[in-house]
């Protein structure tokens, strides 16, 4: 007994599957995404697989220009003798120093630079590009330009400086404070930077809903623009921390070099290298210690690669 071939549809009889317009369309788009993402695999690999050397020997130039140096102060720290030279009394007084003065100085900037940041990224008025090409000008600002001008703003002879003087008692060049002043001036730019991103970045939804339900701004702020931006705000803060830790021309013409009152880590390294090279090199160590642990941390928000 053979079998018989299978009957063709009939007009009475079911009709077969077809897949529908919109199915034929996304297996169309499936099919043409799929070829685009194995196109662009090829490419890299192909890339990748040919470098010229056009762009790789620049490139390697590149490389070993940042990284030597970074070898040559790793390849001269005594190691040996590093812990007892953390604990000699002028680097410890520059740590404690370096370390009490940036985090105060990142609390005003948190402070004062959050707020700016929503007022860039939130509200309409006149002149709001002025006020963020002012707010940006300590990034590029020489660090000694500005001390100068901080001296010309809160000197003893500055702007506000006879004011504080004789209202207050403050006088702020010189001093601990003034340290605090100058870390602040040259690192707020990158908290209100980050932050400012960040706003432009969170969904306004969530605000309009609070609003809608009942929410004063303050409240809508506090409740729930707060902890949408939150990670910027840690982002830009440790930024923020980490420039000032490391900040050097505007702290030494604004508060000077006194050790034990101006006197932070990298104006130590400054002193060190006419005195006691070692010191200056573990100091040295700190900070870039400091910095690489930044970086760490910061990887995946700043330099992460799409």
């Amino acid at each position: 007994m053979t079998g018989s071939a299978p009957e063709p549809a009939t007009a009475g009889g079911p009709e077969p599957l077809r897949p529908s317009r919109r199915s034929r369309g996304r297996i169309r788009g499936g099919a043409g995404t799929g070829a685009r993402a194995r196109a662009r695999t090829r490419s890299r690999t192909r890339v990748g697989a040919g470098v010229p050397l056009g762009l790789l020997l620049p490139a390697a130039a590149g490389l070993a220009f940042l990284v030597l140096p970074l070898a040559g102060l790793l390849a001269r720290t005594p190691w040996s003798t590093l812990f007892s030279r953390l604990g000699a009394p002028g680097i410890l007084d520059a740590l404690k120093l370096s370390l009490f003065s940036a985090t105060v100085a990142t609390a005003l900037c948190v402070l004062f630079g959050v707020p700016l940041a929503w007022l860039l990224a939130r509200v309409e008025f006149p002149g709001r590009a002025l006020v963020r090409a002012v707010v940006t000008v300590p990034l590029v600002l020489p660090p000694v330009v500005g001390g100068v001008a901080l001296l010309l703003a809160f000197g003893r002879r500055g702007l506000l400086g006879p004011w504080l003087e004789s209202a207050f008692g403050i006088t702020l060049p010189f001093t601990t404070a003034g340290v605090v002043v100058a870390e602040a001036f040259v690192a707020m730019p990158f908290l209100v930077i980050a932050v400012e991103g960040a706003l432009r970045g969170a969904d306004v939804r969530y605000e309009e809903a609070a609003a809608t339900l009942g929410a004063g701004r303050w409240t809508v702020f506090r409740r729930v623009t707060l902890p949408l931006i939150a990670p910027g705000v840690v982002a830009g803060a440790v930024l923020c921390w980490a420039r000032a830790l490391g900040e050097f021309g505007a702290t030494i013409t604004f508060a000077g070099n006194f050790p034990g009152r101006t006197q932070t880590m990298p104006l130590a390294v400054y002193l060190a290298l006419e005195q006691d090279l070692p010191s200056a090199i573990v100091l040295s160590l700190i900070l870039l210690a400091v910095s690489v642990t930044i970086l760490a941390c910061l990887r995946d928000r700043w330099i992460a690669a799409p």
